[in-house]
């Protein structure tokens, strides 16, 4: 596996472009099971886990076309209607492929998901609504198995504003008999991206992107073409890595409307946001001050921009306070960012940083892809060479992550790690 060596020091300036959303992509891959014909999708970033989703839908049987960011899925003509434990296992969204398995072909046996070690995420939502939609739904030797004479509307309520969740409830719902209503439903762009896919392909859906969505069945759904929005978190990591270089960069392909909490706790923090036409601009014209801060389901902060977050505020004048309400273990990074010589300590699902004038280069290694992202940003401003290893993690979510940094000034280098 390949590792980053980077040189901490120069200001990132100047303008980069973001790859489409990674966790949008990904499950407009998946509802491509449910298409009676081809399916043309633009923008889709070239990640391990889009090429893993790919992985799966070949195994699946259907036909997969990738090249300069244009993803084409062909129908399979003889489905083999499982994802197996080899591929779920590097990557959890593969179990978005369940609903729309069980909705075109009335079985399916998915791999118990993996994915990022950041805690406990589990799928009982997705069964339960499955479940309550007609679906017979089963757990034996690490798969979900379902199967289902044919699926019906149904009202839900969702005990957690689960994406995952509502995203393989709502690609099942497009193909079951009646009207299927989800209430406290996620509320990501992510989520309205992928009802616009859906509805391009023919399906009747309504609220996608409120708590409550409503979707009509359909009989069948056809081939669509469709442009996969910015990735907000990509985003979201770019300017922070201009922020915490106290650097000026404009980050294209963004929409700002997707990441209004992050820009005004930026804005708090002493950065300079502007946003227009073109994208989101960062500078830092005077120091970055610390911030309170709690992660929530969107239209919350991020916590996907969490770990970023923390090394910026690692750097910061006084001390900052974040509160992970998501994930269990998202602060994984901690222990890492302080061998770097930040000054972070965790009680619990709570973070006290006190800011350090310089961080120093070190050995350190990426527990998970946010993880990653944020030991790079750290490395970025630290003092002399820090080597990030593992950056397999890293290489999951972001396209190209060293070259667009480097296109901004940063001394970043991938090569091969020590055997």
């Amino acid at each position: 596996m390949d590792k980053y060596l980077i040189e901490g020091g120069p200001r990132l300036a100047g303008t980069v472009r973001a790859s489409g959303a990674k966790n949008s992509a990904l499950k407009l891959m998946a509802a491509a099971v449910m298409a009676e014909d081809a399916c043309l999708i633009h923008n889709v970033p070239d990640i391990m886990d889009v090429r893993i989703m790919m992985d799966v839908l070949a195994y699946i049987g259907m036909g997969v076309t990738f090249s300069g960011g244009d993803l084409e899925i062909t129908p399979a003509t003889a489905p083999r209607l499982e994802a197996p434990y080899h591929l779920v296992q590097k990557m959890r969204a593969a179990v978005e492929v369940l609903g729309p398995l069980i909705a075109r072909h009335g079985r399916a046996r998915v791999a118990m998901p993996g994915g990022c070690n950041i805690g406990a995420r589990q799928v009982d939502m997705h069964m339960k609504g499955l479940a309550l939609m007609g679906a017979r739904m089963g757990v034996s030797h690490g798969y979900i198995e379902a199967e289902a004479d044919g699926l019906s509307g149904t009202h839900l309520y969702l005990d957690f504003a689960s994406m995952g969740a509502t995203e393989n409830i709502m690609m099942a719902a497009v193909l079951a008999d009646g009207v299927t209503v989800v209430e406290n439903a996620a509320k990501e762009p992510e989520i309205a991206d992928l009802a616009a896919f859906l509805s391009g392909m023919g399906a009747r859906i309504e609220g996608a992107g409120t708590s409550t969505i409503e979707i009509e069945g359909s009989r069948t759904l056809s081939g669509v073409e469709h442009t996969v929005i910015g990735d907000r978190i990509e985003v979201g990591t770019l300017l922070l890595a201009a922020a915490i270089t106290r650097g000026e960069v404009l980050v294209e392909g963004a929409d700002p409307g997707h990441l209004e909490i992050f820009i005004e706790k930026m804005r708090e923090a002493g950065c300079e946001m502007r946003a227009d036409g073109r994208g989101i601009s960062v500078s830092v014209p005077r120091e970055v001050t610390g911030v309170e801060i709690s992660t929530l389901p969107y239209p919350g902060f991020p916590t996907d921009l969490q770990p970023q977050t923390l090394a910026v505020l690692a750097t910061a004048q006084g001390t900052s306070f974040i509160t992970e309400n998501i994930f269990d273990n998202r602060f994984m990074v901690v222990d890492e960012l302080n061998r770097l010589g930040a000054s972070i300590k965790t009680n619990d699902h709570h973070a006290i940083v006190r800011g350090v004038p310089r961080l120093s280069g070190a050995p350190v290694s990426a527990t998970d892809l946010r993880a990653g992202a944020a030991l790079v940003l750290a490395g970025l401003s630290a003092e002399g060479t820090t080597e990030v290893y593992d950056i397999g993690h890293i290489d999951r979510g972001y396209e190209r992550f060293e070259e667009k940094l480097a296109s901004l000034g940063a001394k970043i280098e991938r090569v091969p790690s020590e055997a």
